[in-house]
C-alpha cells in the first residue's frame, strides 16, 4: 500500500492506473468528472459531497449494453437479458478497493439506487450526470439516455474517493439526432425513438442545422408501464382491497402480475424496468461502430496484435 505520508502521489500517474483499472476489469469508457460541475447541476442532498463529505474525485465508467441478438427479440423477452448493468457495478465494487489498497485513499462504490427518502423515482445520485460530465455520453432525444458515438448504449456506475485527480471534458459534441433521424423528424415531425415508443412519452425538436433544439419525456407515462417497482405495490393492493379470496387469488396470480413474483424470485433486474423500444431503433444504440460486442472484440484483437 502507498503511504501517502511519505509517498506523494502523482495525479496524473494516479489518474492513468485508475482508468487502465476500469478498462482491465471490462469498461468500455471511463473518466473523472468535474465535481464543481456536478454540484452545479444536481440538486441538494444529491450531490456527491452529501453521499461522501470527504469526496475529492468522481470516477465514472461504461460497460456495454445488448447484444445484436437481443435488439430483435420480443420486448417481453429483451426485458429479462437485455441488461448488463450487474458488470458495471461489479467494476466499480473493484475499483473502490483498487484505491484503498493502492494509494490508501477511502473510496466508496456510489450506490445507483434510489433514496428511500425521495420515493421511487429519485436516485441517491445522478450515474448519467457524473457519465456526462466525465466525457462517457451525450444526452439524446429518447429520454435523455446518454449515448456514445463509438460505443452506442452503455450503463453506467461511479465511485467516489478521496484520491484527487485531474477531470476530464463533456463530450464537444452529440451523436445524437443522426442524419437518419433528422431526416424522418423532417418528414413526419418524430425520430424513431419518438415514433416506436409504446406509451408516446418521447417529443422534442430539431433546429435548422439537425442539431437537438428540445427535448421532452413525460416521465410518469413511461414509469406505469415499464418500472414495475411501481406496479407491484399496486398490484398487493389490489389484492388487499379484494372483496373475497378468490378475488385476490387472481390479483396475485394474474399471468401479467405472476411474472413480478418470477422476477424477484431469480434476482431479475429487470424487474425495475423493460422497455428498450426507444433504444431498440436508435440507430446509435444498434449500429455505433462498436455497439456490437463481436466487433469490440474484433477491434480489441487487432489492437493487441500491434
Amino acid at each position: 500500500m502507498n503511504d501517502a505520508k511519505t509517498a506523494p502521489i502523482d495525479p496524473n500517474e494516479a489518474k492513468t492506473a485508475v482508468l487502465d483499472y476500469c478498462k482491465r476489469k471490462g469498461a468500455l469508457v471511463a473518466g473523472v468528472a468535474d465535481l464543481a460541475a456536478i454540484d452545479r447541476f444536481a440538486p441538494p442532498g444529491h450531490r456527491p459531497r452529501d453521499m461522501f463529505p470527504t469526496v475529492k474525485s468522481v470516477i465514472s465508467l461504461g460497460v456495454g449494453g445488448q447484444t445484436q441478438g437481443a435488439w430483435k427479440v420480443p420486448s417481453r423477452a429483451l426485458g429479462f437479458f437485455g441488461s448488463s448493468e450487474g458488470r458495471a457495478y461489479k467494476t466499480a465494487f473493484g475499483l473502490a478497493y483498487f484505491i484503498e489498497g493502492k494509494y490508501g485513499m477511502p473510496s466508496i462504490y456510489c450506490p445507483a439506487d434510489n433514496d428511500p427518502l425521495g420515493g421511487t423515482r429519485l436516485p441517491f445520485q445522478s450515474m448519467k450526470l457524473h457519465a456526462e460530465l466525465a466525457g462517457l455520453g451525450a444526452r439524446s432525444l429518447a429520454g435523455d439516455i446518454l449515448l456514445h458515438p463509438v460505443y452506442g448504449y452503455m450503463y453506467y456506475a461511479s465511485v467516489f474517493t478521496e484520491l484527487e485527480l485531474p477531470p476530464d471534458k463533456p463530450m464537444e459534441g452529440n451523436p445524437c439526432p443522426t442524419p437518419s433521424c433528422v431526416d424522418l423528424f423532417r418528414k413526419g415531425g418524430q425520430t424513431p425513438c419518438m415514433k416506436f415508443c409504446p406509451v408516446q412519452c418521447l417529443s422534442g425538436d430539431i433546429d435548422g442545422e439537425g442539431r437537438q433544439a428540445a427535448m421532452r419525456y413525460e416521465m410518469a407515462r413511461c414509469a406505469e408501464m415499464s418500472e414495475q417497482y411501481e406496479a407491484l405495490p399496486g398490484m398487493l393492493g389490489a389484492a388487499m382491497a379484494a372483496p373475497d379470496a378468490q378475488a385476490r387469488e387472481g390479483v396475485l396470480h394474474d399471468p401479467d402480475n405472476a411474472i413480478l413474483w418470477y422476477k424477484m424470485s431469480v434476482g431479475s433486474g429487470g424487474l425495475l424496468g423493460q422497455c428498450f423500444e426507444c433504444m431498440r431503433v436508435c440507430p446509435i444504440a444498434t449500429k455505433a461502430p462498436l455497439a456490437d460486442p463481436i466487433r469490440r472484440a474484433a477491434q480489441a484483437k487487432k489492437e493487441a496484435a500491434r
